[in-house]
């Protein structure tokens, strides 16, 4: 690979410095606390299960005394081994383990509830989320890259939470109840056993900080990969026209090469905790062996309190050791926190004052007082733009590409916030409105058609969900779409599957326009509604177009001038403004920018 790889949106893939692990699980337990009962529950059954579990090495070692004394009474000559005592101590064991493995199934039953519902509040907050990102946010991110944090990142997190809390509890409280005991038995043997903790922790925290850089660039690039795929599934028939497989797969199999490389040395690198921690237990345990043995020579120890000892260095060791899984499952668990904590973080649109107004906007009448804007706040499109549009009129938009035509709806209907001046529909200042009240007066057909899996009569009904079925079929026919949509076998009960691939192009187009009719607005804004659709079936749509927009304020943006010249009012946009306005004969009649741009369509064919 040549240069630094890229991917989609021109995000650079790989190593980000890792945030704070300690404030990802501290918000991670935000989402938690509306289940601290239940937590409290959690712990307190780990707590017994725990307690119960480290009693029983103590208690098998009575056993494993009780039969020593019995032999060595037996060759004393004063007895022999009581068999009902052991009995009697394996019964109080079985017990033990028996509720001990209780307190554990109720553990478990009770955390996946809690880490179910805390699921559920973080993907409602993403889903909130997403209803409150403005335009702009999509705009600059994959489609791919979202879709990864809301979907894998969020899984990923629920996978391990379940699990996690369980064994960070279990591993505390096992430490700590392994060591009374140990400490109980032979304090020097303890500290012989201890004396190898140092060297694991340390050999440990070098391994965790390496593999938590590679942890977040696997999650960053594994977002990249899916949104590669995402626009490369897309545009299928775009790389096939351009005989661009080979590219396409090279490309694909270049973020997958970064991905594998993340993913195999951050699981590699996170997976050498548990030989090192394995390595210095077990060293510890060789040296307890050995010196236990002496003791029990010398009669200071018995063999079932040696044999319980050596039962507790390896409890003792386990949570050390899990602590290797543990560490390698909370690392991704972070890394994936973290991403979602990122997208809940975006800016969200600014939200709608107090006491918004509803007002009736029954004229549409639209103006911009001194409305600058840019997308970015170095980069102004539009300077003083000063524009008013009466009832009624049809306001025809033309320009080159670039020119802030979009720009220039997508201020009416909110998509964006000017940064100065005002726009106001009716005399009152849109941010004074909420966005619902305000889009709900506005239809809007782009060149980008969009329908939904299901039927054509559902995504027509969806321009106003009260529509009853006969006004879906006038709309459809005021659309020209009528004919098409009884040819077919279901009617208006066709399924339309995944992207409407059963119908053509043009047939999507004339259904999303029939949405538009049906919602009946009061401003109508057509972006290159025509743009997909054949001569003929542009006219007829042209001549319900005309009916739809009278009495209507309707804003058309075209690139084919011919259809716009019985427009009321021309706008002429160049780099964000204004640079011609009137209607077809007097701009024509000005033999300016807008002539040019009439004639040389002129010239490449359109008729006049």
């Amino acid at each position: 690979m040549s240069g630094p790889m890229r991917g989609p949106g021109g995000r650079r893939p790989g190593m980000e410095k890792p945030r704070d692990m300690g404030a990802a699980m501290k918000r991670l337990f935000q989402f938690m606390s509306p289940f601290r009962v239940s937590l409290v529950l959690v712990v307190l059954f780990v707590l017994l299960s725990t307690l119960l579990s480290s009693i029983g090495p103590t208690v098998l070692g009575l056993a494993t005394n009780e039969i020593q004394r019995g032999f060595q009474r037996m060759q004393a000559g004063t007895g022999g081994i009581d068999f009902g005592a052991i009995v009697r101590i394996l019964t109080l064991l079985g017990v033990l383990y028996g509720v001990s493995a209780l307190f554990e199934y109720l553990q478990h039953f009770t955390i996946a509830g809690v880490s179910q519902k805390t699921m559920y509040a973080l993907r409602r907050a993403v889903d909130e989320k997403i209803k409150k990102l403005p335009l702009s946010y999509y705009d600059g991110h994959s489609i791919g890259d979202i879709l990864s944090r809301v979907t894998n990142d969020v899984d990923t997190v629920a996978s391990s939470l379940q699990q996690g809390i369980n064994q960070v509890f279990s591993s505390i409280f096992t430490l700590i109840f392994t060591l009374v005991m140990m400490l109980r038995l032979s304090p020097w043997l303890t500290l012989v056993t201890l004396l190898t903790l140092p060297l694991t922790l340390v050999c440990s925290m070098g391994v965790v900080k390496t593999s938590q850089a590679l942890f977040k660039g696997q999650m960053n690039t594994l977002g990249d990969l899916n949104g590669y795929a995402e626009e490369t599934y897309t545009g299928h028939q775009v790389v096939q026209a351009f005989s661009r497989e080979k590219q396409t797969n090279k490309t694909f199999d270049d973020i997958n090469e970064t991905l594998y490389g993340y993913s195999w040395k951050a699981n590699f690198i996170s997976s050498v905790i548990m030989p090192i921690s394995g390595f210095f237990g077990n060293l510890g345990y060789i040296l307890v062996t050995i010196i236990g043995a002496f003791q029990c020579l010398n009669g200071t120890m018995l063999v079932g309190s040696i044999q319980s000892f050596t039962q507790y260095i390896r409890q003792f060791n386990q949570p050390v050791t899990q602590a290797a899984q543990l560490t390698n499952m909370l690392q991704a668990t972070i890394a994936a926190a973290e991403r979602v904590f990122a997208f809940l973080d975006e800016e969200e649109e600014r939200p709608d004052v107090e006491d918004a107004l509803v007002p009736a906007l029954d004229r549409g009448e639209v103006r911009f007082e001194h409305v600058s804007f840019g997308y970015s706040p170095d980069k102004i499109l539009m300077k003083d733009l000063n524009l008013e549009i009466h009832p009624g009129e049809t306001v025809a938009i033309v320009g080159p590409t670039g020119a802030g035509k979009t720009t220039l709806v997508n201020l009416i209907l909110r998509f964006y916030e000017v940064q100065h001046g005002r726009v106001l529909i009716d005399g009152v200042d849109i941010t004074q409105m909420t966005r619902t009240h305000l889009r709900s007066c506005i239809g809007m057909v782009l060149q980008d058609t969009w329908l939904f899996s299901g039927t054509i009569l559902e995504n027509i009904r969806y321009g106003r969900l009260d529509a009853a079925d006969e006004e879906v079929y006038a709309a459809a026919r005021a659309a020209r779409a009528d004919d098409f949509i009884r040819s077919l076998p279901d009617g208006y009960h066709t399924d339309l599957g995944e992207d409407a691939a059963n119908i053509s192009q043009g047939q999507r187009q004339l259904l999303t326009i029939a949405r538009a009719i049906l919602s009946d607005p009061e401003i109508l804004i057509l972006d290159e509604a025509t743009s997909s659709v054949d001569t003929r079936t542009e006219v007829l749509i042209q001549k319900a177009m005309h009916t739809l927009m009278k009495n209507r304020t309707s804003f058309v943006i075209a690139h084919r001038l011919s259809t716009i010249r019985d427009a009321d009012k021309i706008l002429v946009m160049d780099h964000g403004d204004i640079i011609e306005a009137g209607s077809h004969r007097e701009l024509m009649a000005l033999g300016g920018f807008y002539s040019k741009l009439y004639q040389s369509q002129f010239q490449e064919g359109d008729t006049p």
